[in-house]
């Protein structure tokens, strides 16, 4: 059971995630916990997995054309 106030506070949240009231607490009380411990390691392990994959897909992109292009593209409307 929630007081008032908790309650709101996950109407709140609900609505900023898009979700269900449980769904919002679910997601507080995970992120509370890697707060408080630390992320399990499985889930460091696929963040690193993650952001490794993304060097690789912007390796030797250069961001200074693609900034001249996207202007560029913008000077059209």
């Amino acid at each position: 059971m929630l007081d008032e106030e908790t309650r709101h506070a996950a109407r709140q949240l609900a609505l900023q995630y898009g979700c269900s009231m449980s769904e919002a607490i679910r997601r507080a009380v995970v992120r509370q916990r890697d707060a408080a411990f630390g992320v399990p390691l499985e889930t460091s392990k696929e963040r690193v997995k993650v952001l490794e994959r993304l060097f690789e897909l912007f390796q030797g992109n250069d961001p200074e054309e693609e900034i001249r292009r996207l202007k560029a593209e913008d000077e059209g409307f």
